[in-house]
């Protein structure tokens, strides 16, 4: 469970007028390791369950055209059992279309989404499919499940979203956090004034703001100071991490991280 500590600057977050930040765990690779072997082992589910205990605020599940990690079977597992909300990453396609009006999760999150990939390798092109991706925006809206669009930080994107109607964008972090991995301090600066700039014109927009992908230890504070995102959602790192700190110990560490940051922005005001 969240620590006395995390509770109180929690509740700071909120009384200064800087949203809590909400910390989604992905966890899709649990479901990897366990489909190099075959069997049950280690169920996704129980993790879920773990994340949940250790401070996670919602559950994110990518379910891929090629089953390679998420399984039908684990959506329904999930959506069944887990009392956090419940967001399904799929691709504009009508067969997720149909599984996402089925479960009715908490949001759909709309990725692009290519078999020969080894992640998710860029932001939803929104300006180019806006009109293939409006029929399938617009069933999952009047089913009243909230509609994310995963993007690259693109002033173009971002209207364009805003245009289909989206409730939230989530914004790709992958540049950003690529530039500070391989240690490219001046690029990712400017890499994370352009989330922080995206980030003001889809609130401004009206606009949810979310944000994820390669987000670790050393770059989820840099995120997390941006004020106008709500929620972050990331998993490989944290799962890969929990193989040698255990999972509940690698989430609580990232959702103090988290939490100093928004901490820090109080400080400044």
């Amino acid at each position: 469970m969240r620590g006395t500590d995390l509770d109180t600057k929690a509740t700071m977050i909120e009384v200064s007028n800087i949203p809590y930040l909400r910390l989604g765990v992905n966890i899709d690779h649990v479901a990897t390791i366990r489909n190099a072997r075959g069997g049950l082992h280690p169920d996704p589910v129980a993790a879920a369950h773990l994340a949940a205990e250790a401070g996670a605020d919602g559950i994110t599940a990518h379910l891929r055209e090629d089953r390679r990690h998420i399984s039908d079977e684990d959506i329904a597992r999930l959506k069944d059992e887990l009392d956090l909300p419940l967001n399904l990453e799929m691709a504009a396609t009508n067969e997720m279309l149909e599984i996402a009006l089925r479960h009715r999760p908490n949001a759909c999150c709309l990725v692009p989404e290519r078999r020969q990939e080894l992640t998710t390798e860029g932001g939803l092109n929104v300006v180019d499919q806006e009109e293939i991706l409006r029929p399938i925006v617009d069933k999952i809206k009047t089913a009243k499940i909230r509609l994310s669009l995963f993007i690259d930080p693109d002033e173009e994107q971002i209207k364009a979203a805003n245009r289909l109607g989206a409730d939230i964008v989530e914004l790709h972090t992958g540049t950003f956090c690529d530039k500070m991995y391989f240690g490219n301090k001046s690029e990712a600066e400017i890499e994370s004034k352009r989330l922080a700039s995206c980030a003001r014109m889809a609130s401004t927009a009206g606009l949810e703001v979310h944000a994820g992908h390669g987000l670790n230890y050393d770059t989820a504070g840099t995120v997390s100071a941006i004020p106008e995102i709500v929620e972050l959602n990331i998993g490989h790192f944290i799962v890969g991490d929990a193989i040698f700190k255990g999972l509940q110990s690698s989430i609580q560490k990232m959702r103090s991280i988290m939490n100093d940051a928004r901490a820090g922005l109080i400080a400044q005001r």
